[in-house]
Order: structure tokens, then C-alpha cells, then sequence
């Protein structure tokens, strides 16, 4: 089945060195569901933290749903959400944060299986300016090579 990808984290790909892809799942509520399926979400600034364990992203912002956004006063856009991930996986990912100086980002949310949200992080490692300029200048002559062709 083909994968339907709701929204994607560019910026990560310009800003990040990514080194490893993890597909995880993502508790959502069922407003919040909908609201995603109709790519009314963006993972701009987004975040994985772990805590007690387990793991959470952070700053994914999810437009309130329309139908039902009059009936909820008090939703927070941005609230932490827990991901469904494995605890060994868990446990890897945070020891690589802690040990190297990694971060973890969201990179794309998608439909993934049947009807499951699904949310692709990735393992990253922080560019340095001069990498971001010299990745502009290869995507740059790849535009212009093609262009000749």
C-alpha cells in the first residue's frame, strides 16, 4: 500500500546530518486524527524527548478540528505526545542522545499500514553553516545538470 505523507520536516533535512530512520507510532485523540488528515499539521521546530522511559515529541502543531473546536475550550495545539516505540528502541535512541550529542526529530507524518498515524523520526546530528552552504551548492548544480539534459 502506498504511504499518503501528511506532512514533512525539511527544515531537519537543511539543518540535521541524519543518520538513522525510525518509523514510530503516535497517540492521538480522535479529533486530533482527522484534523491530521487533512494536513492541518506541522512538525516546524518539533521535537523527541524521553522521559521516565518512554517517548515524547514535542511542539507538533495540530490545527483544532472544525467541527468539533467550539465543544473544546482548553486544546493545546503543541501538547506533548507520547510515541509508540519498543522499549529497546527507547532505551537506544536516548543512550545515543546522551552519549554523542544527538538529537532526535520528527521528519515525516504519513498514513502507514491500514489506517495508522504514523510518525518517521530520525537520529541527527547538527550541520555546521558551511556544510548548509556547500549542500545548497550541490543541489544547485544537480538543478543545472538536469537542466542541460
Amino acid at each position: 500500500m502506498e504511504k499518503k505523507i501528511f506532512s514533512s520536516n525539511r527544515k531537519a533535512y537543511y539543518n540535521y546530518e541524519i543518520l538513522e530512520k525510525l518509523e514510530t507510532g503516535i497517540v492521538l485523540s480522535g479529533y486530533e486524527v482527522k484534523s491530521v488528515r487533512r494536513s492541518n499539521i506541522s512538525l516546524v521546530d518539533s521535537i523527541v524527548r524521553f522521559s521516565n522511559g518512554e517517548a515524547f515529541v514535542e511542539n507538533v502543531f495540530i490545527a483544532p478540528y472544525e467541527q468539533i473546536s467550539s465543544h473544546i475550550a482548553d486544546y493545546d495545539a503543541k501538547r506533548k505526545r507520547k510515541l509508540l516505540m519498543h522499549k529497546s528502541e527507547i532505551n537506544r535512541m536516548h543512550a545515543k542522545v546522551k552519549e554523542k550529542g544527538l538529537t532526535v526529530v520528527p521528519l515525516e507524518v504519513y498514513i502507514g499500514g491500514k489506517v495508522k498515524v504514523k510518525l518517521l523520526i530520525g537520529l541527527a546530528k547538527g550541520k555546521k553553516s558551511y556544510d548548509k552552504k556547500e549542500a545548497i551548492k550541490k543541489k544547485d548544480m544537480a538543478r543545472e545538470m538536469a537542466k542541460e539534459y
